[in-house]
Parts: structure tokens; C-alpha cells; sequence
């Protein structure tokens, strides 16, 4: 699934390509005809994000929301656009403030809907501080955290306590800070929380300018290459029974509330 910084990363370029002009919107697939005629040839206002939602402001107070889910994905191509292939939930064409015409089809994501602006601030009170908004309170989500019994390996993944957050950025800012994915929440210190909510809002903000997630050190990016060609390395995602590239010791394996858990042993000792 994709994690927040891929949706602020759509936020900036659908604001970029289509904010301040009139969009067309269809849906080629018809699962999405009545919401896209409520917005058709509308002003788009601003595009943005909180976590994994994004979230299309129009003239007429009317907000399409957005929720990738495991398989969703936009294409992105000047206008005009070919015939639609495959099952495409919404297709946009716009040209914005910079009067270049540009189209974007969605595909498979888990919501595509029309909301009222209430309806987007109940949404968002669900959800905890994200990183990469610049209104988050990270004690809002400490709160949380210092009183839960839970694994802070659990916590970091609760929509409800910190949004934005995935399976990706969870284990690797554990790793970087040498705290066990198995810690209860409450024995945290507010220090070390301070420290990860500093690191996750550096590691997601150049997450969004280039587009993949950068978590290795420089000084630690060498050896063992990434676990796919197109991603750069990490310290313990996806590397189980390999060596940890920091003491050597086994990259470990497991599964936390159905979700895959990596963790080196050594440098994050129970």
C-alpha cells in the first residue's frame, strides 16, 4: 500500500496541474458516473493530503476523496488523452494556472467518492497528526502512545495514531533509532518518540521530492543492494535472514497484528 508521501506527492503535482481551472471528470469504468457529475467542469481549489487519503477541493465546496488501498494508481499524460484503457474509476483533464493541458486516470483504488466539507472533517479527525502536514501536533499522537499497552510497531501503523505511516517507514525508523518493534507504547520515552516523529517528518519529506523512500544513512548506503532494483537499499525491510548492515547479526521476521514485521535483534534488543 502506499504510504503518505506518495499521496502528498500527488497532492503537489494535481495542485500544480490542475488548481485554479476548470476540470473535466468521467468515469470511463461508470463506477464513479454520479460522483463525477457532480464535479464535471468544475474549479479545482487545491489538492492535498492528510495520510493516505488525498483529497480534491472544488469551487462548489465539494471534496472527491481519494484512498489508493493496495492496487490504486494514477497515470499521468498531457492532454489529449487516448481512449481509456483498462478499468479507470476517474479520468481528469485540466489545465490549471499554467494553462498546459493535463489528464490523470485512476485505477483501482479502495475509495473514490464525493464528500461534503464536514464529511472531510470528520474523515480527518479519525485519523492521527501526519508528518508531512505542517498544522500536525506530534503529542497528539504521544498522548496515545505513552498510555497504550500496545507494540510501538503497532502503534507506528494505526491510522488512528499517526497517519501517513506504512510498513516501510515503521520498520526502518525503528531500526534507525534502536528501539524494538515489540516495546509496549507507555515505555517509550517522550524523548524517543520527539526523536522519531523528527526523523519521520525528514525521512517522508525527501520521500516526496524523489518520489521513493531514502532511509539509509550515506554513510551506511553500500554492500548488499536493495530488495528490488527500482528501490533504494533499507537497514532491515524486506532483508530477512540477511546480514544487518550495521553488526552483522540475522535480519528477523515476524508478524504484528497481520502485517509483516522486520527487526535486527541486536541493534534493536528487546
Amino acid at each position: 500500500m502506499p504510504e503518505g508521501h506518495t499521496l502528498h506527492r500527488l497532492a503537489k503535482l494535481h495542485h500544480k496541474r490542475f488548481a485554479g481551472g476548470q476540470v473535466r471528470v468521467s468515469s470511463p469504468q461508470g463506477r464513479f458516473a454520479e460522483g463525477a457529475a457532480l464535479i464535471d467542469g468544475q474549479t479545482l481549489l487545491k489538492a492535498d493530503a492528510w495520510g493516505k487519503h488525498l483529497l480534491h477541493h472544488y469551487d462548489s465546496g465539494l471534496v472527491v476523496h481519494v484512498h489508493l488501498g493496495l492496487y490504486g494508481k494514477f497515470t499521468e499524460s498531457p492532454a489529449p488523452l487516448a481512449a481509456p484503457v483498462g478499468e479507470v474509476r476517474m479520468r481528469l483533464i485540466g489545465a490549471g494556472r499554467s494553462g498546459d493541458p493535463f489528464g490523470a486516470d485512476l485505477r483501482g483504488p479502495t475509495a473514490c467518492e464525493v464528500l461534503l466539507e464536514p464529511e472531510v472533517d470528520a474523515l480527518t479527525a479519525r485519523l492521527g497528526p501526519d508528518p508531512l502536514r505542517r498544522d500536525a501536533d506530534p503529542d497528539r499522537a504521544w498522548h496515545r502512545i505513552s498510555r497504550s499497552a500496545r507494540p510501538i510497531g503497532a502503534l507506528l501503523m494505526d491510522q488512528k495514531v499517526l497517519a501517513g505511516v506504512g510498513n516501510v517507514y515503521r520498520a526502518e525508523v525503528l531500526f534507525r533509532h534502536n528501539i524494538s518493534p515489540d516495546r509496549p507504547g507507555k515505555q517509550l520515552s517522550h524523548e524517543e518518540w520527539q526523536a522519531i516523529w523528527d526523523d519521520l517528518v525528514d525521512l517522508m519529506k525527501v520521500g516526496v521530492q524523489r518520489g521513493v523512500m531514502v532511509v539509509v544513512r550515506p554513510e551506511h548506503d553500500h554492500g548488499a543492494p536493495s530488495y528490488a532494483a527500482d528501490r533504494p537499499r533499507t537497514y532491515v525491510y524486506r532483508r530477512v535472514g540477511e546480514p544487518c548492515r550495521l553488526c552483522g547479526t540475522t535480519v528477523q521476521h515476524s508478524i504484528m497484528e497481520g502485517r509483516n514485521l522486520f527487526w535486527c535483534p541486536t541493534c534493536q534488543p528487546r
